[in-house]
């Protein structure tokens, strides 16, 4: 079994989803795209988090139709990992082609449940991957922190030690929504105050580390215009159990580092050099709800690999 759906996304989507996660990319900005050095979209472009939040929502239709989501409980499969590689960038008002490829589950070495995607935009490929269910993170699985205390007392936008960079965020009920609608997602399968209902979708929390990694830029007087940067890969380890426990206007602290390939070169420096960063998202008593590895590469990098 597999699916292929195919949507449209206007700028007012693209909007949207920017407001909710705060992303003040000019990649993203229909007024001020045009002053990044040498770009070559043309016009403003959708957010990464914002096509793997639709992936999400397309999954979960997938998951519910296949039966699935006993195998899920069953198993303990407890946590949603994502990995996706950019190879194009999508604009508004062109189609977007979402393909989910069948389900494979695997009992050994550890129970596995997992998807190839693939998204095309104009039939030209924008987004490949996978999303696996499994019963432990797949990437940063043991990370080292320093005894940091409670981190609501820590400095927003500060440093800390062990070389981490802290944005402070809070999970809205309000942006949460605004996000699924930019993602073409239905709000109500999510929040409904009448019964008292709140469910963060996986992907919102984790969409808040753009905005992170921009401020993180900005406090080094990065060039947004001069040298612009473009995601070119996703690793994101999502735990359920936590995202269930959430609730408004809880706190969210992203902590980020460059990974160890990439001390030498801070998403500041103007070098043409890729970068990888590991990121983190902690909630209450510092519990780890999401890591990640997002990688940047210099959009003038990209360009000369194009030739």
């Amino acid at each position: 079994m597999y699916e292929i759906s195919t949507d449209i996304f206007t700028q007012l989507h693209i909007d949207v989803a920017r407001n909710a996660t705060d992303d003040f990319n000019l990649f993203h900005d229909s007024k001020h795209w045009h002053k990044i050095k040498d770009n070559p979209f043309q016009g403003p472009i959708t957010l990464g988090f914002q096509l793997e939040s639709l992936v999400e929502g397309k999954l979960t239709v997938f998951r519910r139709e296949a039966d699935e989501q006993a195998l899920i409980i069953e198993h303990k499969l407890n946590f949603s990992n994502y990995q996706f590689s950019f190879a194009n960038a999508i604009k508004a008002g062109q189609f977007v082609e979402v393909e989910i490829k069948s389900s494979q589950f695997k009992r050994q070495p550890s129970p596995m449940l997992s998807n190839r995607i693939m998204v095309k935009s104009d039939n030209n490929l924008a987004l490949l991957g996978f999303k696996k269910e499994t019963t432990e993170p797949l990437y940063l699985a043991n990370p080292c922190f320093p005894d940091w205390g409670d981190l609501r007392r820590q400095t927003d936008r500060g440093n800390l030690s062990g070389g981490y960079f802290l944005k402070r965020k809070f999970m809205t009920t309000s942006n949460a929504k605004n996000f699924l609608c930019g993602s073409l997602r239905d709000q109500t399968e999510f929040f409904d105050e009448l019964q008292d209902k709140v469910i963060f979708p996986e992907m919102f929390p984790c969409a808040l580390l753009s905005s992170a990694l921009l401020e993180k830029a900005q406090k080094k007087a990065h060039d947004f215009e001069k040298n612009p940067m473009v995601y070119t890969s996703h690793k994101i380890s999502i735990d359920r159990r936590l995202l269930s426990e959430l609730k408004s206007n809880d706190a969210l602290h992203i902590l980020i580092k460059p990974a160890d390939n990439s001390a030498e070169h801070d998403f500041g420096e103007a070098s043409a050099t890729a970068l990888d960063y590991e990121c983190y998202g902690m909630v209450s008593n510092n519990a780890l709800l999401f890591r990640a590895l997002i990688s940047l590469a210099p959009l003038e990098l990209i360009l000369q690999s194009l030739g």
